[in-house]
């Protein structure tokens, strides 16, 4: 008895302890729990990484914002036809922005087709890339250019798969360097106008015919341009590569979930696709979350945001803080999100913070290990 009685004098006082502790307190049954999504307060304080963006000057509009807003960025060079810059001009650029911002800025290099047809043109691309690499490069960018506007002295359209690339491809491997690839198009870009399924495609392919496949029937199909880039993939199954623009399967996370399960060293990043993956959420929500909890490892942020010295700093600042504010809400809440690009809003997927953290920071640290000192 005595030993029942001790139980319940110490049963009561603990009781009483903690109602004293909690007097005037009210009490959530649920304030224990650990909050699983991040809000839109959370933007600014957590670290992120945005690996797709274009800065052609040595303005540091963008890199301030960045650095304001706890951003690091990936400075992605491109050869591509009426670009203002060389791509030595470009390295030119990026070096000089990550000697005076390390912390924050890394930078790819690219490779032009100038002298495809000299025989030692790939001799001389390795040289290139590896004078690159030895001044801080940690990747390189293939353009749709490449499949979609570059011909030999024959007229032929040249394709990834060329053995032409193989050197290349297996020198960026040796050099443990990271494949960035920008095969393709949409596959809006292989339909008219009026039944593409985001503005931004159709304003872009309205000013820029050469790209809208749709109007030139006689060039290689949509299917054609994805098997040439993944051939080139089949071919180095060791090399990390992440496939830009969602892997021009943006249209599709069925597709891009195929494309993921058959090269497991490959990765997507969402640059300028934000818009067709929340066309598909209008219609299809759970299968869309479900998609980025699945591949959580194999996504990386990124916005294919520009600078140039033409660029207006307001302008740019307001477009980058609406992009910005409308993908984490998107990813981060269950609120109905506007998107400029769509005609009516999508509910936000709300997804996990551990998911948030690797689409946004940790996957980009994984791939790109040696950045961002």
């Amino acid at each position: 008895m005595r030993k029942h009685n001790a139980l319940f004098l110490f049963f009561l006082v603990l009781t009483l302890t903690h109602c004293k502790e909690n007097k005037g307190k009210k009490m959530n049954p649920t304030e224990t729990e650990v909050v699983s999504n991040y809000s839109m307060e959370d933007f600014k304080a957590l670290p992120k990484i945005d690996i797709h963006v274009h800065i052609n000057t040595l303005n540091t509009h963008m890199i301030n914002l960045a650095r304001a807003n706890n951003f690091r960025l990936l400075n992605i060079s491109v050869d591509a036809p009426g670009h203002p810059l060389s791509v030595a001009q470009q390295q030119e650029i990026s070096r000089e922005h990550s000697n005076n911002h390390p912390d924050i800025f890394a930078f790819s290099t690219a490779f032009p087709m100038e002298g495809w047809d000299d025989p030692n043109w790939s001799d001389k691309v390795i040289r290139q890339l590896k004078t690159d690499f030895e001044k801080g490069a940690n990747s390189i960018k293939t353009w749709k250019n490449i499949g979609m506007d570059f011909r030999d002295k024959n007229g032929d359209l040249v394709f990834l798969d060329n053995p032409k690339f193989d050197s290349i491809f297996d020198f960026v491997k040796s050099e443990g360097k990271i494949w960035l690839s920008h095969a393709g198009e949409p596959h809006n870009c292989w339909l008219p106008l009026d039944s593409m399924t985001v503005k931004n495609d159709r304003n872009y392919f309205m000013g820029n015919p050469r790209y809208h496949m749709y109007k030139h029937p006689e060039l290689p199909s949509y299917q054609e341009q994805i098997d040439h880039r993944d051939n080139r993939l089949a071919k180095h199954p060791d090399l990390t590569m992440v496939a830009l623009h969602m892997a021009s399967l943006e249209w599709n996370v069925d597709r891009a979930s195929d494309f993921l399960d058959r090269f497991p060293n490959a990765n997507l990043d969402l640059a300028e696709r934000m818009s067709h993956t929340q066309y598909q959420s209008q219609r299809a929500r759970k299968k869309v979350r479900d998609f980025f909890i699945k591949y959580q490892d194999r996504i990386l942020y990124a916005t294919d945001f520009s600078e140039s010295d033409k660029t207006d700093p307001a302008e740019l600042e307001a477009y980058m803080k609406q992009v910005w504010e409308n993908d984490w809400r998107y990813f981060n809440t269950d609120e109905m999100v506007s998107v400029p690009q769509l005609d009516t809003p999508v509910q936000g997927l709300a997804l996990p913070k551990e998911v948030v953290d690797k689409i946004y920071y940790l996957n980009a640290k994984r791939v790109f290990p040696k950045a961002w000192n």
